[in-house]
């Protein structure tokens, strides 16, 4: 049950930011005995695919803070940050699938169930971030890009570490995130229409 909390946690963290839970458990993975990835997902501590992701997740964090290039960035990530989960979640779940060796093989095996399951988690979360984003940026012409961005990072990256250490608190966690999500939602609503009647 706790390797599915892991794995379910750094996939709805990668629907908001792809690179900082494949990061940071390849780092983990790589210089902690924290977490231990499958072999099929060893490349993830790899020295090169650890300066990749670190240069890729410095390029989304500046991205991401530019109103309009923020847009732009969310296209491009709509393909990234599912396939990050994926990839998060079945390395995070520590499930136990076969190296694939024959790619057409891999959508007959039992390996592509939890790549589903972290892609369905993580472009949730991303459709979601993308949509309120859009919100954000219309109702404060653009202002709004970085403090969102530096919100959304951060949870990114607090939702990783309790899936990783505490993966109990990743349901309480999301709980607080759609709570703040949602109260922020009424409060742009509230805005709009108090402009409205002005």
């Amino acid at each position: 049950m706790l390797e599915l909390l892991t794995g379910s946690g750094l996939a709805l963290s990668a629907g908001l930011n792809a690179f900082i839970p494949m990061l940071s458990i390849g780092l983990l993975a790589r210089y902690t005995d924290t977490v231990e990835l499958p072999a099929q997902w060893l490349w993830l501590e790899n020295g090169w695919g650890l300066v990749a992701l670190g240069v890729l997740l410095l390029l989304d964090v500046v991205a991401d803070k530019v109103p309009a290039v923020d847009h732009v960035n969310d296209v491009v990530q709509t393909f990234v940050r599912p396939t990050a989960g994926g990839i998060v979640f079945a390395a995070g779940s520590t499930s136990e699938t076969p190296a694939i060796t024959d790619p057409g093989a891999f959508f007959t095996s039992s390996a592509v169930w939890p790549f589903v399951i972290g892609v369905v988690l993580a472009l949730s979360t991303h459709v979601a971030k993308a949509s309120a984003r859009a919100v954000v940026n219309l109702s404060t012409a653009g202002t709004g890009a970085p403090v969102v961005s530096t919100v959304e990072d951060v949870s990114s990256l607090t939702m990783t570490v309790l899936a990783i250490l505490v993966p109990v608190l990743v349901i309480v966690f999301l709980l607080i995130l759609v709570g703040m999500g949602m109260w922020v939602r009424q409060r742009l609503r509230q805005r709009k229409r108090e402009r409205s009647f002005i």
